[in-house]
């Protein structure tokens, strides 16, 4: 036998080593990425959820009303550029904006372009105070010197949709992150004891989880809305929004659980532990659970855009988050005039961020549902 040989038999035998020897998670990652379009997902993933949780930094204004542009309200996106008619410069700058009404315009404020006013960009710029794991900041990753500078344009009220759209990104992303969280664990609780006990007591949590199943989202919103006092702080209205989507939505799961522990309860690992004295939540928890961790794992990824969704439809109808809270639900509360679709093009653009981020959650999902599928490899 050569030496390639060897070495090529060597290799292999300590491939087999680690894989026979890789933890599950291990295991699920390597699956994991060989799938491109989960890969794709996951990165641009990533990038959305840093973007949310570092927008202050990221954001050169205020998206609230203490940062808005008064003289620049309804206005175009403002894109910097390296060379104009007057010659090209290393580093990019924008035009300068002025507001004038005549009688020519019926007296009406209209924002022209001073093409003659170069206005460069900088960076780690100075401006509004704000909070990032309890420290204080002022720097900003751009702005101007002078002026304002707008990537999206601005709204009605001349607030920066760009810094509107990276913090509605991070407060749709918390709402999900809770809303799953309570959700996930209520489903596991629930269905594990119903699942795992059976007889009269799953008749009733059964009974109990149809009843939820049953209640339409929006008239309880309508109904809850009605009783939400006007004194209530966005915070207030923000983490009470986020409780109640989970406390619905933990039903789908729920019977999942219930499902596999059905099947699974009369499985001999199951019989064997139970001999060996353990409790029932030591085998629920350290026997059953593990033994569907995939189905888990899909349900936890595909219930966050899910739980934005919710968050979106119900800011947009007016009876979720609403101002000063910036989120893409209270966003696309925007849109819904022929004003803006005629006219204001620009306000769509956080709605590209929601489908991206949508089907971002979509893509990750389906890659982790096969990834820890333990017989995914031989099916292919």
């Amino acid at each position: 036998m050569t030496e390639t040989n060897i070495y090529d038999a060597s290799v292999d035998q300590n491939a087999k080593d680690a894989y026979f020897t890789a933890s599950q998670s291990q295991l699920i990652w390597t699956r994991f990425k060989k799938q491109k379009a989960a890969m794709f997902g996951a990165w641009v993933l990533v990038i959305l959820i840093l973007s949310g949780l570092f927008a202050p930094f990221l954001t050169p204004y205020d998206p609230t009303i203490s940062g808005r542009d008064k003289d620049y309200m309804n206005g175009a996106p403002t894109i910097p550029q390296f060379c104009d008619d007057n010659g090209c410069s290393l580093r990019p700058f924008i035009y300068g904006v002025e507001r004038t009404r005549s009688i020519e315009t019926n007296f009406r404020w209209v924002t022209e372009v001073n093409t003659d006013d170069r206005r460069y960009v900088q960076f780690f710029v100075q401006g509004s105070t704000y909070t990032l794991a309890g420290i204080s900041f002022s720097t900003h990753l751009f702005g101007l010197d002078e002026g304002f500078i707008h990537l999206f344009g601005t709204d009605s009220t001349g607030k920066d949709i760009f810094s509107r759209t990276f913090h509605a990104i991070n407060t749709s992303l918390a709402v999900g992150t809770i809303g799953v969280f309570i959700a996930f664990v209520l489903a596991l609780i629930i269905g594990g004891i119903s699942g795992y006990y059976g007889g009269w007591i799953d008749s009733v949590i059964q009974m109990v989880t149809d009843a939820v199943r049953t209640i339409p989202a929006i008239p309880l919103f309508m109904a809850l809305a009605a009783f939400i006092p006007d004194t209530w702080s966005a915070e207030e209205r923000f983490f009470f929004i986020s409780i109640i989507l989970g406390f619905i939505g933990w039903p789908t799961l729920a019977r999942r659980v219930r499902t596999h522990l059905l099947t699974e309860r009369n499985q001999e690992y199951v019989l064997a532990a139970q001999l060996c004295g353990a409790s029932s939540g030591h085998v629920i928890r350290k026997h059953l659970l593990p033994s569907f961790t995939s189905y888990i794992i899909v349900d936890l990824v595909i219930s966050f855009p899910y739980m934005v969704l919710s968050e979106t439809a119900l800011s947009f109808i007016g009876l979720g988050l609403k101002d000063p809270v910036n989120s893409l639900g209270v966003m696309l509360q925007n849109v819904t005039s022929a004003d803006v679709l005629l006219n204001y093009q620009w306000y769509f653009i956080p709605v590209i961020f929601f489908i991206v981020l949508v089907m971002a959650f979509v893509f990750v999902g389906d890659g982790l549902r096969d990834a820890a599928d333990p017989y995914g490899d031989t099916k292919k």
